[in-house]
């Protein structure tokens, strides 16, 4: 793969290979028509084949800024425009928020509790079971990727629902305790990585540029998980 990509590979976030899924990411439509382009090349002189009923393209839309008009296309085929983008198990949306993504992981939560429920309220089964199933199960499907989520209460709200009667059944921890617990594992990972790595470096400019407003800080996540420390 090293060697089929090799005219791609940039530097993350502007190209992003993982196995056979491909992102290509450009600040212009220009410039993702110029490596979609180099990469249909790429393959064909390898005797490979881009498909084009498989490659998608999404126009993220973080700004009130104009943005050009046209088509991204290759070998004068007009690729398939989507608000959504489906990447490694996440929803991405055009707008960078998570809705499509949170209901997504509610819906692959239910599915996997479902799929063992026959089984597991059988009258011989232990409650203890079904608590680890859930731990083992449930919880990594509902909590797949919230380490990078940009959390906002109502997101927590939906998650706490959806765990709820399962939650009073099985007697686990509240979800937004566990999300808060992930999303400190995370940070303690990009705290090894070193300096230049750029998932680091990313989050650490992004600090950097935040104005504080007068007055006192609001409460912050982080902030959070040390008076639940305490107490």
């Amino acid at each position: 793969m090293d060697e089929v990509t090799r005219d791609i590979q940039g530097d993350i976030p502007w190209c992003m290979l993982f196995a056979n899924d491909v992102v290509l990411v450009d600040e212009s439509r220009a410039g993702v028509n110029w490596k979609l382009e180099m990469w249909r090349h790429t393959l064909e002189s390898k005797g490979f084949r881009l498909s084009r009923t498989k490659t998608k393209y999404m126009m993220c839309d973080f700004s009130t800024t104009r943005h050009e008009d046209g088509d991204v296309s290759f070998d004068g085929q007009v690729v398939a425009k989507k608000d959504t983008f489906w990447y490694l198990g996440s929803m991405l949306q055009k707008d960078g928020d998570i809705d499509e993504d949170v209901r997504h992981r509610i819906s692959a939560s239910w599915l996997k509790w479902r799929q063992a429920s026959g089984v597991l309220y059988g009258k011989r089964v232990p409650q203890k079971l079904n608590g680890k199933l859930y731990k083992t199960a449930v919880h990594p499907a509902m909590l797949y990727g919230a380490e990078c989520w940009t959390t906002k209460r109502q997101y927590v709200q939906h998650l706490s629902v959806a765990q709820m009667h399962i939650r009073d059944r099985v007697g686990v921890i509240p979800i937004e305790e566990k999300l808060i617990q992930h999303r400190l594992r995370w940070f303690g990972h990009i705290q090894w990585r070193s300096p230049e790595a750029p998932v680091r470096s990313g989050v650490l400019k992004w600090v950097d540029n935040v104005k504080r407003a007068r007055g006192r800080p609001k409460w912050t996540w982080g902030k959070s998980v040390k008076r639940d420390l305490k107490e």
